[in-house]
């Protein structure tokens, strides 16, 4: 770390403590050379997660996005908003052990709809109408019997 004052690249660290949340480190730092000293803010990197859509473009992920396309396929159904984050963090763990930099949209939308599947069969084939683009009746139907021989 260089020096503020002096730019000599030697100093100490006087006093080292967690700040805000945990996700800040404020360190004290006492150059070497003329003795002044200075704050330092050290943080962890964050390493947007990019998204791949259906028609290849990218974009950055959006918790909100997926959240509210949970909160609209489960509107008006006895689906807890705890039930719905809890997908969502689960989703963010998978993508932060699995994925570094991009992720395809499908992978998201399939896991999405699989969770929702288990919890509310109507919630899941709203979801899956938008996700899939079913185009007409006859696609809708068909999603309807495989989830029927399902369960």
């Amino acid at each position: 770390m260089k020096c503020p004052y002096c730019k000599a690249e030697d100093d100490k660290v006087v006093d080292s403590r967690a700040s805000n949340d945990g996700s800040v480190i404020r360190r004290r730092r006492e150059c070497t050379k003329c003795e002044r000293r200075y704050t330092t803010y050290e943080r962890v990197e964050e390493v947007p997660l990019f998204v791949i859509k259906k028609d290849q473009r990218r974009e950055i992920y959006d918790r909100k996005k997926v959240l509210a396309g949970i909160h609209r396929a489960c509107e008006k159904r006895p689906v807890p908003a705890e039930i719905q984050e809890t997908i969502v963090v689960d989703l963010e763990k998978m993508l932060e052990e699995k994925y570094e930099k991009e992720v395809s949209s499908n992978i998201i939308g399939e896991f999405v709809m699989e969770r929702l599947a288990k919890i509310d069969q109507v919630a899941y084939v709203r979801f899956a109408s938008v996700y899939r683009q079913f185009k007409d009746i006859s696609h809708f139907m068909k999603e309807l019997k495989s989830l029927l021989i399902k369960s």
